[in-house]
Order: structure tokens, then C-alpha cells, then sequence
């Protein structure tokens, strides 16, 4: 099967069915570039001086006609009017009439004007053709007989009257088809001949309704378009047999042709709908291309608010741990502070305590050895006592007065021993007392390590290091036996202890910090 190309006038490349449109369009663009004053005023080529003086006699020339046309009828229509019409006076007779002549003056200057101004008003020359009408028929009817038949000499009297005016129009006619003609860029529209309005009237008519309803401007441009058409539809059924068996694509110049397309017009309407369809596409495309980098716009910003929001908790993060930090290093400072008071305060305590109960205990145990050498004394004078008695019966009682009396320095001895063991006991609750100074002390600092959180090595090496301070100072003056006894740890871990707590000490920490 051959294809479209194959048409004789499909051969031609296709012509868009806006070209006409554009064209006009850019006629009309080209005409807006021009200064307006020379687009309204101006004509094409201008004219010669022998030209316009001829043009403003022709114009003189049609005011005098006017002239005449209006000074004959004028009195003819007044007095008509008034006598015939049923004015009541012959004034108001010759304002009907001046009204009248007055109209069709205005009329007829509008229409030139915009005819001169391109805007022309079609419709415009109706009214002035009705008015003009009206005149012919008064100044006609003036003219009248007014009884009996008419004569030929009537009939040339009402023709008489109708002349001017006629002659008048006219002049106005052709007078705006020469500004139409002279201002226009375009060449005007050809009509249909005249002739073949009388030779074939029906295909005539439809021919120019199809030039109207399709704004064909030209008859040779209609003629052609028609030719086109009935040509295409013999090659598409020479090709196909039958119109109906043509594709609907070559159908297209058939169907369209009822809104005015011409065959190549009609042909280009797929590839138009082709192009417009790929434009379409390529919107969407587009927008679609648009709609994802705003998306990821929207995305990267959204990604960057996350980000400073994370770098304004990470900011405040730092700022709560600063405070965090600076509140334990208070809490720190005020802990050993405390540790540093109750340390003093226990250390005075234990001083003064363990001094009273070594005073103590000196005093009781002077005081038990001065009893024990008079029991010792007692007990040698008894000894002697009873030797005296042995050996000599006479100083029987003599030896009875110094039994009693041994036996009172005895009562006194063992008094005095009693007393003696009552302030070692009184020494023994003053050490114990001292014992639960140093203990309570030693929970203090325990709990102030306790809010330190430190951990259990930690707490074994602090206490190291009071132990150290408790025995001088000095790491040496500790045994390792000492350490491995409070912790029950090997002598390894235990001289581990005793360098952490010197190390501990040389960075000055005391049983307060």
C-alpha cells in the first residue's frame, strides 16, 4: 500500500492551519513597530502635490453637493411636511428636515472616520442608506401631484428631486471604498464575479458561504481551496476505491473541511496533535523534574534544620555537662571540706582522749603497783608479824596491834586497787568512746567517697592513704603486713595499695579533699 506522500497533494509539505493566523499576527506586530502617528495619518508612498490638491477639490467638490443636495431639498420637505405630514408649524417642519440632513452628514463623517482610522464599522452605512431613502422618498412625494393621475412630467419632477441626494451617496461610497483602499496594507478581499452570480447562482451561493463561513478573503483562494478538495477525494478513491476505505487519517481533509481547512491544513492536524501531545509530555516532564528538585530541595533543607537542631543539643549537651562538671567539683570541694573538718575534729578528739586515758591508765597503774608494794609490804610485815609472834609470845600483842594494823593498810591496799581497776575501766570506755569518734569520722568520709562514686579500689587506696597518714606520713612507716591484714590481700596487692596511696598523698589528698 502507498502512502500518503504518494498524493499529488500531499506531496507539498504540510502547512499548519495557525500559519494564516500567524502571519496576520505578525503582520499586525510589524504594523504596532511604526510610530502610531505614522501608522494613523500617513499613506503608502505618499502623495504628489498635483495629487493632493485634486484630492481636496474632490472633497470641495462632494461639500458642495452636499450643499446643493440639502438647500434643494430642504424647503421642498419643509413645506411638505408641515402641509402633508401634520406638523404644526413650518419651524418645526425645517427642524424635522434639518434634523434629518444632519443625521446623514453625521453618519456619513463617522463612517469616513473610521474608515480612515482602519476601524471601519460595516453596519454604519445601513442607517445612512435608510435616512438617504427617506430623503429620496420626501423630496419624491413633494413633487407630487396633488390630485388627479399622474403625468409623465410628475415622474420626471420625482426623479428630478431624488437626483442629488442619489449622486451624493454615491460620491460618499466610493469615497470611503478610496481611504479603505488607501489606508489599508492588505490587499482588499475579491469578491465573486458578478457574472457568475448569473451564470451559475446556486453553486455561486454556496461557494461564497463557504468564503464567509470559512473567512476566505480571496475567490481565486476559495476556488482553489474547492479544486484541492475534490481533487484529493478522486485520488483517495483511485487509491483506496472507496473514500469509506481510506484511512481516517487521509479522511481528515473530507471531515475538516466543513470548519474551514484546506488539505494540507487538514493533513498537518496529526503531526500537530503529535507535536502538541510531545509538548504536553515534555510539561509534564518538566514538571515532574521541577516537582523532584523542589522535593529534594525541601529534603536538604529539612536535613540541614535536623542538623542545626542536633548541633543546638549537642551545644547544650556541652553547656549541661560544663554545669554538671562544675557542679561536682563543688560538691568535691565541699566533701573534702567536710572531710578536712571532721578529720581535725576527730584527730583533736582522738588526741585529747588518747592523752587522758594514757594519763589514765599511768595513774592507775601507779596507783595499782603503789597497792601491790603495800600488799608486798603487808605481806612482809604479816611475814615478820608472825615471825615476831613465833619468836617472841611477849609481844603477842603488840603483833596483834600490827596485824590489825596490816590488815587495815591491806583493806586500804585492795581499796586502793579498786580503785585502780576502776579507772582502767573509765581509761578502757574513754579508748572505746575514742574508737567510735574514729569510726563515725571514718563513715563520714566513707559517705563523702560514696557521693564521689568512687569506686571500691579506689576507696581501699584512700583509706591506705589515712592509714599512712595515721602512721607518720610517710609510705615506709606502714608495714605491707598492716595492709594485707585490713584487706586480706596478697603483699603484691597490698604494696600496689601503699604506692597508689603515696601517690595519692604527693597530689595532696587528705582524709577532708
Amino acid at each position: 500500500m502507498s502512502t500518503f506522500a504518494s498524493l499529488p497533494l500531499a506531496a507539498q509539505s504540510p502547512r499548519a492551519a495557525s500559519d494564516a493566523a500567524a502571519a496576520a499576527s505578525d503582520a499586525r506586530s510589524a504594523a504596532s513597530d511604526a510610530p502610531r502617528s505614522a501608522r494613523r495619518w500617513a499613506l503608502p508612498g505618499g502623495l504628489t502635490r498635483a495629487q493632493t490638491v485634486t484630492a481636496a477639490a474632490i472633497v470641495g467638490a462632494a461639500l458642495a453637493l452636499a450643499g446643493i443636495g440639502l438647500y434643494l431639498s430642504f424647503e421642498h420637505v419643509a413645506v411638505f411636511a408641515h402641509e402633508r405630514l401634520g406638523f404644526a408649524t413650518l419651524g418645526k417642519a425645517r427642524l424635522f428636515t434639518v434634523g434629518v440632513d444632519v443625521g446623514i452628514l453625521v453618519l456619513i463623517a463617522l463612517d469616513l472616520l473610521m474608515a480612515w482610522l482602519r476601524r471601519p464599522i460595516g453596519w454604519v452605512r445601513f442607517p445612512v442608506w435608510l435616512l438617504t431613502g427617506a430623503t429620496l422618498v420626501l423630496n419624491a412625494a413633494s413633487a407630487a401631484p396633488t390630485a388627479g393621475a399622474w403625468t409623465t412630467v410628475d415622474y420626471v419632477a420625482a426623479f428630478a428631486h431624488g437626483i442629488v441626494p442619489v449622486l451624493f451617496i454615491a460620491v460618499v461610497e466610493i469615497g470611503k471604498t478610496a481611504i479603505d483602499r488607501v489606508v489599508r496594507q492588505a490587499a482588499p478581499a475579491e469578491g465573486v464575479p458578478l457574472h457568475r452570480w448569473f451564470l451559475s447562482p446556486v453553486p455561486t451561493f454556496t461557494l461564497w458561504r463557504r468564503m464567509k463561513l470559512w473567512a476566505v478573503g480571496s475567490y481565486a483562494a476559495a476556488v482553489e481551496r474547492d479544486k484541492e478538495l475534490r481533487v484529493y477525494r478522486v485520488m483517495l478513491e483511485r487509491q483506496h476505491g472507496s473514500v469509506r476505505k481510506a484511512p481516517s487519517d487521509a479522511r481528515l481533509p473530507l471531515t475538516m473541511a466543513r470548519y474551514g481547512l484546506s488539505v494540507d491544513e487538514a493533513l498537518a492536524l496529526p503531526q500537530e496533535a503529535e507535536a502538541r501531545e510531545q509538548a504536553r509530555l515534555e510539561a509534564e516532564e518538566d514538571t515532574r523534574a521541577a516537582e523532584e528538585k523542589r522535593r529534594a530541595e525541601r529534603t536538604a533543607q529539612a536535613e540541614i534544620a535536623r542538623l542545626r537542631a542536633a548541633g543546638d543539643v549537642q551545644s547544650a549537651r556541652a553547656q549541661v555537662s560544663a554545669a554538671t562538671s562544675r557542679a561536682e567539683v563543688e560538691a568535691a570541694a565541699a566533701v573534702a571540706a567536710a572531710e578536712r573538718a571532721a578529720t581535725a575534729d576527730t584527730e583533736a578528739h582522738q588526741s585529747a582522749t588518747a592523752a587522758r586515758a594514757d594519763a589514765e591508765r599511768a595513774a592507775a597503774e601507779q596507783a595499782a603497783a603503789e597497792a601491790r608494794r603495800r600488799a608486798a609490804e603487808a605481806d612482809k610485815a604479816e611475814a615478820e608479824a608472825r615471825r615476831d609472834t613465833a619468836e617472841a609470845a611477849a609481844t603477842a600483842t603488840e603483833a596483834e596491834r600490827r596485824a590489825a594494823a596490816a590488815d587495815a593498810e591491806r583493806a586500804a591496799a585492795e581499796q586502793a586497787a579498786a580503785e585502780a581497776r576502776q579507772r582502767a575501766a573509765e581509761a578502757d570506755r574513754a579508748e572505746a568512746e575514742a574508737r567510735r569518734d574514729t569510726a563515725e569520722a571514718e563513715r563520714r568520709v566513707v559517705e563523702a567517697e560514696d557521693e564521689l562514686a568512687l569506686s571500691s579500689r579506689d576507696r581501699k587506696i584512700r583509706r591506705v592513704a589515712r592509714m599512712i597518714l595515721a602512721a607518720g606520713g610517710s609510705a615506709e612507716n606502714l608495714p605491707l603486713d598492716a595492709v594485707m591484714a585490713a584487706y586480706s590481700v596478697s603483699q603484691t596487692t597490698a604494696s600496689e595499695y601503699r604506692t597508689a596511696a603515696a601517690e595519692v598523698l604527693a597530689h595532696g589528698y587528705t582524709p577532708a579533699s
